[in-house]
């Protein structure tokens, strides 16, 4: 309860970064409607003190240590399907907007969002809505407008941000190098780019690739 009496938000606030983390959770407890229940550094830390806590919302980062914040989303809406996540992250690639909300998040919001942004957004998903900046639908848009990658794409994909030829992707993955080319063709037309620059450039703009 707050000092007039009414219900706050109890929110679970997860970030592998200290000063983050601590700057989030002090943002949320100046306000008299929220309340900071827990705090984890990690996801599975998280999806623990969720079961332990139960809060009203959960806002998380989306890279973590060991899971990711879709990952953590899809776990805590597998047990807990009426939870409510909203995602913080400093990412925008279509790729992990598109992941964090399929895995059942009903925010994405950026980093660098102001103070406001983010109040609001946490409000709107604690009320059971669901928020997505105008910034974020638009690369949203990108990923749904275009043509999705088959797997075997994706992994050729990867090998190409890696650097790797034709002649190379064809040996990791025990096909002709003809093969290879078909995929890389397919790949170059469906991210809408003119070479494997451009592709490896577009893979990682979008999320679809991680640069670790």
């Amino acid at each position: 309860m707050s000092s007039s009496g009414t219900t706050r938000t109890r929110i679970l606030v997860v970030d592998d970064h200290a000063v983050v983390r601590e700057g989030l959770v002090s943002l949320l407890q100046r306000q008299s409607d929220l309340q900071v229940v827990a705090e984890a550094s990690d996801g599975a830390s998280a999806i623990r003190l969720y079961r332990q806590h139960q809060p009203d919302m959960v806002v998380l980062d989306l890279r973590l240590p060991d899971l990711d914040g879709a990952e953590v989303t899809a776990a805590i809406r597998a047990e807990f399907p009426q939870a409510r996540l909203l995602v913080l992250s400093s990412f925008d690639g279509d790729e992990d907007i598109y992941r964090a909300l399929k895995a059942g998040a009903r925010a994405y919001v950026l980093k660098d969002s102001t103070r406001e942004e983010l109040l609001a957004a946490v409000r709107t998903v604690a009320a059971g809505q669901r928020r997505i900046p105008p910034a974020v639908a638009e690369r949203l848009a990108e990923r749904v407008e275009g043509s999705e990658l088959t797997a075997r794409e994706l992994a050729v994909l990867r090998q190409i941000v890696s650097g790797r030829s034709n002649k190379q992707i064809a040996k990791v993955f025990a096909i002709s190098e003809g093969t290879v080319k078909t995929h890389v063709k397919s790949i170059l037309a469906k991210l809408d780019v003119a070479d494997r620059t451009e592709a490896a450039v577009a893979a990682l703009r979008r999320g679809l690739v991680v640069d670790r």
